[in-house]
C-alpha cells in the first residue's frame, strides 16, 4: 500500500461522508470544541472501505455533546454516558461522539475507571493500536498520525501506540483484540505485542466473561478467523477463555493412526464458511458470517480429548466424543454467558455432527431419514453445512463418495419433506383427538398416547385418521 494511495482512498472516503462530517465539525467548532474522527472509521477509510457508523472524538463534555446533537440528530441515545460517549442517528448515519478521555484498569477490577482528557494526543495514546490510533481533526480535515498507523497499515502489522505491556496493563481485553484485529485484517502481529500478550495472559481473567464472548464472536466471525485462534492458542490467551480448543492439540501417537485435530479442527471450519452461502439459500438466513455453524465447527471435536483410547492392536478411538464433546460446548458457552439458543444450537450441533456416518451407502430406512431431520428440527441445513465440512480426507476418491452420499441423503430429505412436511412431524392425532378416543382427560396418559403416535408417524409416514385410531385403540388394549 502506497502513501498516494492510502491520501486518495481517505479523501474518497471524506468527500463521502461530507454531509456529517462537515455539519458536525462546524457545530462543535462553532459551540467552542473540538472534533475529530478518530479509530476505526478512519482505519476503514484508509483500506478503502466504507462504512455509515461514524466514531468521533471531542473535547465537549457529554452533556454539551448531548446539546449539540439534539439539535442535529433524528433520535440520541446516551447509554454510554458513563464512559463520555453520546450517540446519535440521523438518516442512514450513526454517529458516537465521546469526549477525550484516558482509562486504566486497576489490577483486581473488571471495569475501566474513566477519566477525561484534555487533548486528541492523549486521547489517541491510550488507544490500543496504532492502526486505531489516528484521527482526521474537523472540519479541517487535518490527518493526526502521531503513532506511525498508516506505516502499519502499509505493513500490514498489529502494533500498540506505547509499550505493548503498558497498554495490555491498562485494559487486558486488548490482548484479545489483537487477535481479533488480526483476524478482521488479515495482518500479522508485532512480536513484541505476541510476546507480551503470552507474558500477560493471566491478566485476561479480570475482565468479564460477557465483554471476553463479545471478543470472541467478533473474531469467529472475522474473514481470517484462524490468525487470531492461532495467536490465542500460541500466546496461551486460549487457556484462559477457549481451553478446549488447545487441548485439541493431542500428542500424536508414534504410528500416526490418527488426524491431527487441532489442524483437522480449523481446516472443518474454514470449509464451513466456504459452504455459508447454502445457509442464505436454503434456510433464510442472512447473508454473511453465520456465529452458530462456524462456533459448531470450531467445538464439534472438543470432545476427542477425553475420550481418545488406545487399543490393544494400537488403533486409537473416540467413542461418544459427540456426547462428550455436546456437555463441554455447552458448559463453556454457558461460562462465556451465552444465550440459551445459542448454546441449544451450537450444542446440538456438536451432538449430531456424527449422525451421518450411520448411514453407509444409503442403508437408512425411510423412517432412520424422518429421524434424523426430526432430531436436527431447526438446525438442519446448519448440520448439512457441518457434516459436509467435516470431510478433510486428502483421498480424492473418499472424498467425493462421501459427497455423493451426502447428496442422496439431502435429496431423500428434500424428497420427504415435500410429501410429508418433515419439518413440521405431528401425529396423525391431536391431544384432543386422544383424549376422546380414549375416553380419558389430560394427564401424563395423553402425552405417552402421543409419543407412541408421533413413533408410529416417524416410522411409518402418514396414516390416515382411521388407520392412527385403531392403532391407538390396540397400543391402548394392550398397555
Amino acid at each position: 500500500m502506497r502513501l498516494v494511495d492510502v491520501q486518495a482512498a481517505v479523501d474518497a472516503e471524506l468527500d463521502r461522508i461530507a454531509p456529517v462530517i462537515d455539519e458536525l465539525g462546524a457545530l462543535f467548532a462553532a459551540a467552542g470544541h473540538e472534533l475529530a474522527l478518530v479509530g476505526g472509521p478512519v482505519r476503514d477509510a484508509m483500506l478503502g472501505r466504507a462504512s455509515n457508523d461514524l466514531d468521533f472524538t471531542t473535547s465537549a463534555r457529554p452533556e454539551q455533546t448531548d446539546r449539540i446533537l439534539k439539535g442535529w440528530g433524528d433520535a440520541w441515545w446516551d447509554m454510554g454516558r458513563e464512559f463520555g460517549t453520546i450517540g446519535c442517528r440521523k438518516g442512514d448515519w450513526v454517529v458516537e461522539v465521546t469526549t477525550y478521555r484516558s482509562e486504566s484498569y486497576d489490577p483486581a477490577s473488571r471495569k475501566p475507571e474513566v477519566q477525561y482528557g484534555d487533548s486528541l494526543a492523549g486521547d489517541l495514546g491510550r488507544r490500543d493500536f496504532s492502526v486505531n490510533a489516528m484521527a482526521v481533526r474537523l472540519p479541517g480535515r487535518e490527518i493526526e498520525d502521531p503513532y506511525g498507523g498508516v506505516v502499519d497499515l502499509a505493513h500490514r502489522v498489529i502494533r500498540t501506540p506505547g509499550t505493548p505491556e503498558q497498554s495490555f496493563s491498562d485494559d487486558p481485553l486488548r490482548m484479545m483484540r489483537a487477535a481479533r484485529f488480526a483476524a478482521q485484517l488479515g495482518f500479522s502481529v508485532d512480536p513484541a505485542v505476541v510476546a507480551a500478550m503470552t507474558a500477560m495472559a493471566d491478566r485476561i481473567t479480570i475482565i468479564s466473561a460477557e465483554r471476553v464472548r463479545d471478543e470472541l464472536v467478533k473474531l469467529v466471525c472475522a474473514p481470517h478467523p484462524r490468525l487470531g485462534l492461532e495467536l490465542l492458542v500460541g500466546t496461551g490467551l486460549a487457556d484462559r477463555v477457549l481451553p478446549e480448543l488447545p487441548a485439541l492439540k493431542l500428542e500424536r501417537d508414534e504410528h500416526h493412526r490418527h488426524k491431527d485435530v487441532y489442524e483437522h479442527t480449523l481446516t472443518v471450519l474454514e470449509q464451513a464458511i466456504d459452504l455459508e452461502p447454502r445457509l442464505a439459500a436454503r434456510a433464510g438466513l442472512p447473508e454473511g458470517p453465520d456465529f452458530v455453524s462456524r462456533f459448531a465447527a470450531l467445538m464439534h471435536d472438543v470432545g476427542k480429548p477425553r475420550t481418545r483410547r488406545f487399543q490393544d492392536d494400537g488403533v486409537v478411538t473416540f467413542h461418544h466424543h459427540d456426547v462428550v464433546g455436546a456437555k463441554l460446548t455447552r458448559k463453556r458457552m454457558k461460562a462465556l454467558k451465552f444465550s440459551n439458543d445459542q448454546i441449544d444450537a451450537v450444542g446440538d450441533l456438536v451432538e449430531l455432527h456424527l449422525r451421518f456416518h450411520g448411514y453407509g451407502s444409503g442403508e437408512w430406512t425411510d423412517s432412520a431419514v424422518r429421524r434424523y431431520v426430526r432430531d436436527a428440527g431447526a438446525q438442519l441445513e446448519r448440520l448439512h453445512v457441518l457434516t459436509r465440512a467435516d470431510c478433510t480426507t486428502r483421498n480424492k476418491r473418499k472424498a467425493d463418495r462421501l459427497r455423493r452420499t451426502y447428496d442422496d441423503l439431502e435429496a431423500r430429505i428434500d424428497r420427504l419433506s415435500a410429501e410429508e412436511e418433515l419439518a413440521s412431524i405431528r401425529p396423525d392425532l391431536d391431544g384432543n383427538q386422544i383424549m376422546a378416543i380414549l375416553g380419558i382427560g389430560p394427564g401424563r396418559e395423553v402425552g405417552e398416547a402421543y409419543k407412541f403416535l408421533l413413533e408410529l408417524r416417524l416410522d411409518n409416514g402418514p396414516m390416515s385418521e382411521e388407520d392412527a385410531t385403531a392403532a391407538l385403540e390396540e397400543w391402548w388394549a394392550g398397555r
